[in-house]
């Protein structure tokens, strides 16, 4: 009895030590990775390791938070984005070398095909794949109606988010199916599901968005090759502080969230590597809303 009780004893201690290894290495928190919020996101280590990620838009706001997030958990990364005169995509680089990644950085108007393709090169000639894309370029107009929308505004909006992410879907695809494997993640928008008060062509082109997804998954699955879109809420980037920012206007947004808080850039940045990763392998043509319960609480109007 008391050899049995020691043997008992031994294989306990011996499991425990088992699954106090397993958690320490599957599950890391990452200090070192920067964030808006000053918060510390905890992630699979090297979940992407390996992979080489494009992400459209990682100058600031949800693409850097993605782009640093990817990095963080093993992805080598490619910093896009049509501005390249203000240094924040060399910051963004340069927080991606801390992190133990190599990246590029490729200034590109997704709008354009002539920059696109020419980004798929450079980068299949620098890392000699493409593994995921996800397309957070995009630009935002506000306060208009499709009523009073200049064409030229509404052209732009469609150019960028609707033209653009196609674009980029279309020539990454390729390069994607030639690999017979990859991942696409699209940005699309609280207001893509439903109408939103001045959202005008937004509104228009972030619905494009989630039926180019579904399109593309159908698509691309016999290839290899999964596609899915986030639908965020609003999200506290400088892509859209007119409407959040100040204690007043923040705090009123934050009421109308069933969560209480409006999302932060690495809400969203979770998600993608969720997608980005295996543990979403059973997931493609799927829609994601990151809106804090706003959809089901408002389900109409916008508000």
């Amino acid at each position: 009895m008391t050899n049995l009780c020691r043997y008992s004893s031994t294989v306990k201690n011996l499991v425990l030590w088992i699954v106090d290894l397993y958690l320490k290495y599957t599950y890391n928190c990452l200090d070192n990775v920067p964030e808006s919020t000053g918060k510390k996101v905890r992630m699979e280590d090297n979940r992407l390791k390996g992979k080489v990620a494009l992400v459209t838009g990682s100058r600031r706001g949800i693409g850097r938070a993605v782009a640093l997030a990817f990095a963080a958990a093993g992805a080598n990364i490619v910093v896009s984005d049509n501005v390249k005169d203000d240094g924040k995509m060399d910051e963004v680089a340069a927080e991606i070398k801390k992190l133990g990644r190599n990246s590029i950085i490729v200034s590109a108007d997704i709008s354009r095909r002539s920059d696109v393709e020419e980004m798929a090169t450079r980068v299949v000639a620098r890392f000699g794949k493409i593994d995921i894309l996800v397309n957070c370029a995009g630009i935002w107009i506000p306060g208009q109606t499709l009523l009073n929308c200049p064409e030229g505004n509404w052209d732009k909006v469609i150019d960028v988010n609707l033209k653009g992410t196609y674009l980029c879907c279309q020539t990454i695809g390729r390069v994607m199916v030639k690999q017979r494997s990859g991942n696409i993640i699209n940005l699309s928008s609280k207001v893509g599901l439903e109408p939103g008060t001045g959202a005008g062509a937004y509104s228009i082109s972030k619905a494009g968005i989630i039926m180019l997804t579904r399109q593309m998954s159908l698509e691309l699955v016999p290839y290899g090759v999964r596609v899915n879109a986030l639908a965020p809420g609003i999200v506290k980037t400088d892509f859209n502080k007119d409407l959040w920012q100040g204690a007043e206007p923040g705090k009123k947004l934050a009421h109308s969230v069933p969560l209480g808080r409006l999302a932060e850039p690495e809400d969203i940045a979770r998600a993608a590597l969720f997608l980005a990763s295996d543990d979403s392998s059973y997931i493609t043509g799927a829609v994601i809303p990151i809106d804090g319960g706003w959809q089901v609480a408002a389900p109409s109007g916008g508000k």
